[in-house]
């Protein structure tokens, strides 16, 4: 604990984060990496990483125990035994919400760079001109092409695999080759091309599972287990853990501390610059301050917006990067859970490789060329075919060894698809803090005032008629069309608390990614964005990031900040 400065301070472990200190430490600066939960060490640390359903008391499903101490976690599907302890208490971690928000964080070392879904899309161009066009909150201070050069840096180091398909509304990248679609998927994507004339597209799913190994980083290809979830062993996948960090450690330019909660941001508000940060020790409750000279703030959209609105309020009353108004507002994830599914028949011969990780994805084709719809932007659609495994139903059968045998062999073959939808970022959907409610450690805690509106809602009937016509057209029978429940925060892509923008009046971070209000104070993680667009946005925060650590350095080397 002797040394408290560093060159660089980045506050949060997960994908961003990682990129951050990563960058960061190659260009020769002295970080510190600051982490609330505890460490997670690759492969050491993976204790579920060989296990299968049965090896779990209750079979991988939760408890009743397990939901009574997670109730907001037992919503969706993240609450099960395989993955317990990897997402953050919500009783050590309440929030409270004055409309439902259905909040999944994950407090440990690499974040939800372990958890995430790996699918990995760029922006297009129109991405970054709608707000501009049509009139919606501000326009983005960046283009494509600004981001185009450090896309492609990223997804080489991060290894993608993917399709190079030649679509404007899904530029194409740097990657290794796609994870193929199976039989079902070819056949179907054929016949959805020829009967919607070559204007909708089934395309592998672009993913950070890699289909080649990388030796020079310790990293194997993907072994199509499917166990992602619970840290990959091989390194298959992008995660700051078999990615960013070894890179970042090999430097010998940074210093990990687990269980440091950063309370807030210290600000000089005669140099207009951060000076440090207040930390809480997270296991002995006693405070340290750590100084430098840049700082990246990477805890995830919302809880950055949450250490900015805790920070500087001797000058701000709504925190540091607050004297827009816009700290906390424009909350944005992506809507889902609507699409349909129906059974194939006439491929009972046929099987598939493997537990592919990755499965298909139909790009957005809604207010695209010439179609208008009476909503804006658009939306795609993540699914697979697959056939029944053990876990099916016999309906004929329910125990004995005439039932073990049906089980034995493969059920039919079923493809579903649910759609992800943008959602435009409104000045009211916000986030606050409410200081009557406090965490385990005595910190005002976040308040949840976000919904879908109109234009969400109008679009998601699409959603789910889109996704019936295209199996229909593809002559599959049976076609289920369905709309879950959804509530903001399930689709666990949370945007927009500290967006960018071209004035300070107007936005809280400059085209940089730096706040306005304290020029070495970069924001790179979700809480950056302007708009969502409606692909899976984690790609491009590692973008932002790689491309703002450059520019921060290049900074201090011209001592303007």
């Amino acid at each position: 604990m002797a040394n408290n400065t560093y060159d660089a301070i980045v506050v949060g472990s997960g994908i961003s984060g990682g990129w951050a200190a990563k960058e960061l430490t190659e260009q020769g600066l002295k970080v510190l990496m600051l982490e609330r939960g505890k460490n997670i060490e690759h492969v050491k640390d993976y204790h579920n990483a060989q296990k299968e359903a049965w090896d779990y008391p209750h079979r991988d499903m939760p408890t009743q125990l397990m939901k009574e101490q997670y109730p907001v976690l037992k919503r969706d599907y993240p609450l099960n035994e395989s993955t317990l302890g990897m997402w953050a208490s919500d009783q050590h971690n309440p929030y409270v919400e004055e409309k439902r928000f259905d909040w999944f964080r994950s407090y440990h070392v690499g974040g939800r760079s372990l958890l995430w879904g790996r699918q990995s899309y760029r922006l297009n161009k129109a991405d970054f001109e709608a707000n501009a066009k049509e009139g919606i909150a501000v326009d983005w201070p960046i283009r494509y092409e600004d981001l185009a050069p450090w896309y492609d840096y990223v997804e080489r180091f991060a290894g993608i695999s993917g399709n190079r398909d030649g679509l404007d509304v899904l530029p194409d990248g740097q990657y290794q080759p796609a994870m193929p679609l199976n039989c079902v998927e070819k056949d179907v994507a054929a016949r959805i091309q020829k009967a919607f004339g070559g204007k909708r597209h089934l395309i592998p799913g672009r993913t950070s599972n890699m289909t080649q190994s990388k030796p020079e980083e310790g990293r194997v290809s993907c072994q199509y287990r499917s166990k992602c979830w619970h840290g990959c062993p091989y390194g298959g996948y992008f995660s700051t853990q078999s990615s960013t960090l070894p890179a970042a450690m090999k430097t010998g330019n940074l210093t990990l501390r687990p269980f440091s909660i950063v309370k807030e941001i210290l600000y000089d508000k005669d140099r207009k610059r951060a000076t440090g940060v207040e930390v809480i020790d997270a296991e002995t409750n006693e405070t340290y301050v750590f100084n430098s000279k840049i700082i990246f703030v990477n805890a995830s959209a919302l809880n950055s917006a949450w250490l900015l609105m805790n920070s500087a309020t001797d000058v701000w009353e709504g925190g540091l990067g607050s004297s827009s108004g816009e700290l906390g507002h424009n909350v944005m994830d992506h809507h889902f859970r609507v699409g349909a599914w129906a059974e194939v028949e006439g491929y009972d011969d046929k099987y598939h490789y493997g537990r592919r990780p990755t499965g298909f994805y139909v790009p957005r084709f809604r207010n695209w060329g010439d179609d208008k719809r009476d909503y804006l932007r658009g939306f795609g659609y993540q699914g697979s075919a697959s056939r029944q495994g053990w876990r099916r139903e016999v309906a004929e059968l329910g125990i004995g060894g005439e039932f073990k045998d049906a089980i034995s062999e493969p059920g039919s073959w079923q493809i579903g698809m649910t759609a992800f939808g943008e959602m435009l970022p409104e000045h009211s959907n916000r986030i606050y803090l409410n200081h009557k409610v406090t965490d385990k450690w005595g910190l005002p805690v976040l308040a949840m005032d976000v919904e879908i509106k109109e234009n969400e809602i109008r679009m998601r009937k699409d959603m789910q008629q889109d996704a019936v016509a295209m199996f229909e057209a593809a002559g599959i029978k049976n076609v289920q069309g369905y709309e879950a429940d959804y509530a903001p925060g399930m689709g666990i892509h949370e945007m927009g608390t500290a967006r960018m923008g071209r004035d300070p009046k107007t936005s809280v971070l400059n085209a940089h990614n730096q706040v306005w209000d304290a020029p070495n104070v970069y924001v790179t993680d979700g809480a950056a964005m302007t708009s969502g667009s409606c692909v899976n946005p984690s790609l491009t925060y590692m973008a932002l990031t790689a491309r703002a650590a450059r520019h921060a350095v290049e900074e201090l080397k011209r001592r303007n900040i």
